[in-house]
Parts: structure tokens; sequence; C-alpha cells
């Protein structure tokens, strides 16, 4: 685990920047064939199933594999709170002119390698925290979004950013993944509060 705060930080406990309470529940069930509902669009579950798809087979062809699938039980369920969280980052940073590059991200993702021993260190990283090495550029860009947004509102300003996002996004989550707690801005039987698993978190020196 990587504790510098260098470029990334790849630990799901470092990702908890903020807490504040986020993503308000509504009281009607998602449509058939989603996930989740959010901002009149929907989180399907074939898309989500796509995704622990990946990550089942990369945590396959790793040599921990059975270490890293045992500690991934909720794979499904984290799955879909981090696709939420990054809806709402992503629109709190469009709407406050946040827009990461790609070659920003490339950036981000370069200085992680080199600090974790290389590539293959750095997905190994992200894969234990349930992301597949195709989902590392998105989680990279989710994080530079939120601490692009930490810098330029500060934090209490940010917490109520992404609360007033989260609200507009009508958020409703398929009840076989749980219900979203507005406390905590997560579902209720994931025990990790809002951002927590996100996974790789690049940070600011």
């Amino acid at each position: 685990m990587i504790r510098r705060r260098t470029a990334l930080t790849v630990s799901a406990a470092s990702a908890l920047l903020l807490s504040a309470p986020l993503i308000t529940a509504c009281g009607d069930a998602p449509r058939p064939g989603a996930a989740a509902v959010l901002d009149g669009g929907r989180i399907t579950v074939s898309q989500l199933q796509a995704q622990v798809k990946a990550v089942r087979q990369a945590q396959n062809n790793d040599p921990r594999a059975a270490q890293t699938v045992a500690g991934s039980g909720r794979l499904s369920q984290d799955t879909l709170i981090r696709m939420i969280q990054f809806r709402v980052i992503e629109r709190a940073g469009k709407d406050n002119g946040i827009h990461p590059t790609r070659r920003e991200v490339q950036r981000a993702r370069s200085a992680a390698e080199k600090q974790s021993g290389g590539a293959t260190a750095l997905r190994a990283l992200y894969l234990q925290q349930g992301i597949a090495p195709g989902g590392i550029d998105e989680a990279v860009r989710m994080d530079l979004t939120r601490n692009a947004l930490l810098r330029k509102l500060g934090t209490s300003k940010v917490n109520e950013v992404f609360t007033q996002t989260s609200k507009a996004l009508d958020i409703r989550v398929n009840p076989r993944y749980g219900k979203w707690d507005n406390a905590q801005g997560t579902a209720v039987l994931a025990k990790e509060a809002w951002l927590r698993t996100s996974g790789g978190t690049p940070e600011q020196a």
C-alpha cells in the first residue's frame, strides 16, 4: 500500500477525503433492467455486470487471486457505488468548470506507476480495490476532478456541492444492490462512507 502523498495513493481508506450527508434516495424503485437510475438515465444491470466480470477475470489472472477474490465479496454493490459516485463527481466538476484532460490523466497515472514500482504493480494495487485494469484511467480522472474541486472550493463548500449535485441527479438504486443512505451517501450494507470505495486516489503533493 502506498502512503506517500505524490501523484497517487492507492488505498480505499485514503479515498475518504470528505464526509458529509450525500446522495438522496427516492421512494420509487428503478425501472426494470436498471441497477440504478440517475439524471433521467440508467446504469444498467448489464453495464454493472460487465465491470464486475472484468474485475473477476483480472483477479483470476493474478497470482494472488485467491486472496484478492476473498476480499471482494461485495464486488457488485461496491462497483455500483463507485459508478454512481463517479457520475456525481463528474457532474460537480463540469458545473464548476473542471475537466481533467487525457494528458493530465496519463501524467498522474505515469507518476503513480513510477511510485508503485511499475505498471504491473499499479494494476495489482487497483485490482485489490475492485478496479479492473481497464477502469484505472476513469478512477484517476475521478480523483483528479475531486481534488481539483477541493483546491478550488475548499472541503466545506465541496461537501455542499456534492450534496446539491446528488439531489439534482435524483438517484435511485435497485433494491437488490441495497438502498441509498442519505447520511452516508452509500448503499445500506456497505459500511464505507461516500467516496471510500473509489479505489485509487491521486493526491497533489
